[in-house]
């Protein structure tokens, strides 16, 4: 595991998740999802395939025409219903309702691994300063051959780009853990009404500031292809990924958040 140097060591001590019965602390699983029924049934299904389930499992319907809130009532978990278009805001808003002390992200099209809420929990409890983690992904389909190179190129790309604008270590939407201690530290500062952001790499904005941000190795999530069905899809993540980074500036324009990070850190220390 490694993880960004903390900024702030009051925000990293409040970040730590209290723990719950039995040591271990309370979990929260959100799914945003728009007309991925199908896919959200394999999703949900995989979820209780889990050594350790997640406490609450909340799947936030952003005004969905097919049968999606239908799947996820079905499979057992809240429905929350968000009208306000885009991933950033439905994902907020199960942020907001989240009872778990520690907030786990996956999108419809993801199937983690059996053990991947325990590797999660094992994360937080060996390293209480950390505020979010964040693992890496493989492709469940589209050819086999291609499916192991083809999300190493993605993910390789996405952090090339991203992490320069962020000084630190970004955070995956397909498998991400926050503690709702951090989430409302930051939640009133997040991009949520726009739906042309990366909800993800905007978290990463506004968590980075003062939070400790780690990556999972071991962590590795099934997710769909789709970014490759077609040229135009790829290109609208590359649009939004310059938008998300673009709205951050001046404030975090690359040399004055760098700067910010290490005095902040200089001073934790």
């Amino acid at each position: 595991m490694s993880a960004a140097d903390p900024a702030d060591a009051s925000k990293r001590e409040e970040s730590a998740p209290p723990r719950g019965l039995g040591g271990r602390a309370t979990t929260t699983l959100v799914i945003p999802v728009k007309n991925d029924a199908e896919m959200l049934a394999r999703c949900l299904r995989s979820i209780q395939a889990q050594t350790i389930a997640p406490d609450e499992v909340i799947v936030v319907d952003n005004d969905s025409t097919d049968d999606s809130a239908a799947v996820a009532g079905c499979a057992g978990a809240t429905v929350l219903s968000c009208t306000v278009p885009g991933i950033a805001a439905a994902a907020s808003h199960g942020y907001d309702h989240a009872c778990g002390e520690i907030i786990l992200r996956i999108d419809a099209d993801c199937i983690p691994s059996d053990t991947w809420v325990e590797t999660v929990h094992a994360a937080f409890a060996a390293h209480p300063h950390v505020s979010a983690f964040s693992g890496g992904a493989r492709f469940n389909d589209g050819p086999s051959w291609l499916r192991a190179p083809l999300a190493g190129l993605y993910l390789l790309a996405y952090a090339a780009a991203t992490a320069p604008a962020l000084g630190h270590l970004l955070l995956f939407g397909s498998n991400l853990a926050l503690t709702r201690v951090a989430w409302n530290d930051i939640r009133d500062e997040v991009h949520r009404l726009d739906a042309n952001v990366h909800d993800d790499l905007d978290l990463a904005f506004h968590l980075g500031r003062t939070h400790a941000i780690g990556y999972l190795p071991s962590s590795t999530m099934g997710v769909s292809s789709r970014p490759f069905r077609s040229p135009g899809s790829l290109l609208e993540r590359v649009r939004r990924g310059f938008h998300t980074v673009a709205i951050h500036w001046p404030r975090d324009f690359p040399p004055a958040r760098w700067r910010a990070r290490a005095t902040s850190s200089c001073r934790a220390n």
